[in-house]
């Protein structure tokens, strides 16, 4: 087994009098496609978010690379977010007052690179997932299984080490579903990215290499056949 990347150890985290995670711990290793499953409401996403560095945990640590996301100040955790760290939502999340091009390159833009450069690594990216006639368009004016091809291009433009996605494929059918998994996947063993995939799809599960359960906060590992 490869070494660990990411680690989320005995998290506890509470939303008001809800109690979202009570204990839950999982360990990510390099070029490791690891499936969050559970029911509704278990706490599935906000373990993501955790390991994620979007929400802090009440307790518990979480460790990249060794070191305590506590410990880093939230500029640290904001550049992290930009270069090391990819994320697909559900919906997307493009913005819809740029073109899909721009969209692929805003990583790269928040991260000091020129337009230019920048831009031009996104359409690199696009043709490789498959959109690249897609550039000048807006969000609004794309299917829902193209708006998530554009959020896989970029999820991976700055070349991440894990990539969060928070159920990728729940507001497609499911063939474009299918489509979008199985170009993620593939992208992500080519370049040696992590996945962190939450989802309730076990067709999608499938693609992982080990399943994390979440239930009622706390997590069961589950090693799978292949």
């Amino acid at each position: 087994m490869s070494e660990v990347l990411l680690s989320g150890t005995d998290l506890i985290k509470s939303f008001g009098p809800t109690d979202a995670l009570e204990g839950a711990s999982m360990l990510v290793h390099e070029n490791e496609i690891v499936a969050i499953l559970g029911p509704s409401g278990s706490g599935k996403s906000t373990l993501l978010h955790c390991l994620a560095g979007i929400v802090a945990p009440d307790n518990g640590v979480v460790s990249y690379r060794g070191r305590d996301l506590a410990a880093m100040t939230d500029k640290e955790r904001s550049a992290l977010r930009r270069t090391d760290f990819g994320f697909v939502f559900q919906f997307g999340q493009l913005v819809p007052e740029l073109s899909c091009l721009e969209n692929v390159a805003l990583p790269l833009r928040l991260g000091g690179a020129r337009r230019k450069d920048a831009e031009a690594t996104a359409r690199e990216w696009m043709d490789r997932i498959e959109v690249g006639h897609l550039t000048g368009k807006r969000p609004g004016e794309i299917s829902g299984g193209q708006g998530q091809r554009v959020a896989v291009a970029r999820a991976l433009v700055t070349g991440p080490k894990v990539i969060f996605a928070d159920e990728p494929t729940g507001a497609l059918d499911s063939f474009n579903g299918e489509q979008v998994i199985r170009l993620l996947v593939d992208t992500a063993r080519d370049t040696g990215a992590s996945i962190v995939l939450v989802t309730h799809e076990a067709r999608v599960a499938a693609y992982s290499d080990r399943e994390v359960v979440v239930r009622d906060g706390k997590t069961r590992q589950v090693a799978l056949a292949h």
